[in-house]
């Protein structure tokens, strides 16, 4: 099998790269120039900040793909992928590499949390190649203007997971540990379902209480049983999981396609491919991910799949965890096959 190691350093150029043109943008450029819808089509809307991320990447990666052809799957690009560099032909390609140049568009762009890019490199396949095929991830913050330090981890299949923190000051980089939580109970801690958007939110709280009673039983008179974290990024979920930060997260939103058609109601938006793209991180670092099934992760390297997918901060957490969400989701007719 190829090694992909020659394409690490690379990437994470490039991802300093994609972070210092949008971080500048942000500095210079007012809330509304960033958030005019520059595109609109499959998989999430794509902003005028998506925008300039997505151009450094494709010059950056076209770069990379003169010495190394691949296929580049990414949000704000043509749904069959784009393969680089011109000319070249998909079979001859060792590499499909998904992108989220930008995933946490909405909070960085009104300057309210950090965001995200995400890169999965995956032995090419075509249409086949699918999430457990990626063997590098690497995930950079792109941090708010006022924020001077931010974190960069990355993966090698069953080579663990390495980190580090950069100071936008000095300019210097300083050696990272992540370390999920031990903590065996989601008691005093932040556990999440996903409640993003409107639409199901009243199913997806009930699930969330149902979830917190299971494993923890009733409410006390006056006490916070634990805590939830709405953050609008699939890898800052992950980022969070991977750091000790959270416990639990549950989204589930591709399980309720059927509440939105019982309602009459367009399906919302979901997690995608390329939102989850840097999953094999968590994983490296012991955090357990499964489907809404509890399968194993995975999907298609696609733009469009919608992905359910929960995180559990270690293998205790899941076994305490794990049961109640099914219970929850079977009572409500929305347990899945696995890997469906």
């Amino acid at each position: 099998m190829p090694d992909a190691d020659a394409l690490l350093e690379p990437v994470l150029a490039l991802h300093h790269r994609i972070r210092e043109a949008v971080v500048g943008a942000c500095e210079h450029q007012a809330s509304e120039q960033l958030a005019a819808v520059a595109a609109d089509g499959e998989g999430d809307t794509t902003y005028a900040v998506d925008r300039i991320a997505v151009d450094v990447l494709v010059a950056g990666l076209s770069g990379i793909a003169a010495r190394e052809p691949l296929v580049l799957i990414a949000e704000g690009l043509e749904s069959q992928g784009r393969i680089l560099p011109e000319g070249a032909r998909a079979q001859d390609c060792r590499w499909r590499v998904i992108v989220d140049p930008v995933d946490g568009t909405r909070g960085l762009m009104y300057q309210k949390r950090s965001a995200w890019i995400l890169t999965g490199v995956a032995r090419n396949r075509g249409p086949d190649t699918r999430l457990r095929d990626v063997t590098l991830a690497v995930q950079t913050e792109i941090p708010l203007v006022k924020q001077h330090l931010c974190d960069q981890l990355w993966a090698r299949r069953e080579r663990g997971a390495e980190a580090r923190r950069f100071n936008r000051i000095t300019g210097e980089h300083a050696p990272l540990v992540p370390r999920p939580s031990r903590a065996d109970s989601i008691e005093h801690g932040f556990a999440t379902v996903v409640r993003f958007f409107p639409g199901v939110r009243d199913v997806l709280a009930a699930l969330d209480d149902d979830i917190v009673r299971g494993v923890l039983g009733a409410p006390v008179l006056g006490k916070a049983a634990c805590f939830e974290d709405q953050y609008t990024s699939t890898g800052g979920q992950l980022y969070e999981l991977m750091t000790g930060h959270d416990r639990f997260i549950a989204d589930l939103r591709p399980l309720m396609a059927p509440v939105f058609a019982e309602r009459g109601l367009p399906a919302g938006l979901c997690c995608h491919p390329y939102d989850i793209c840097t999953a094999l991180i968590a994983a490296e670092l012991g955090v357990e991910l499964a489907d809404g099934a509890g399968a194993p992760l995975d999907a298609p390297l696609d733009l469009a799949s919608d992905v359910a997918w929960v995180g559990y901060a270690n293998a205790a957490l899941r076994r305490r965890v794990e049961p109640v969400l099914h219970a929850a989701l079977a009572r409500r007719g929305l347990m899945p096959a696995p890997n469906a």
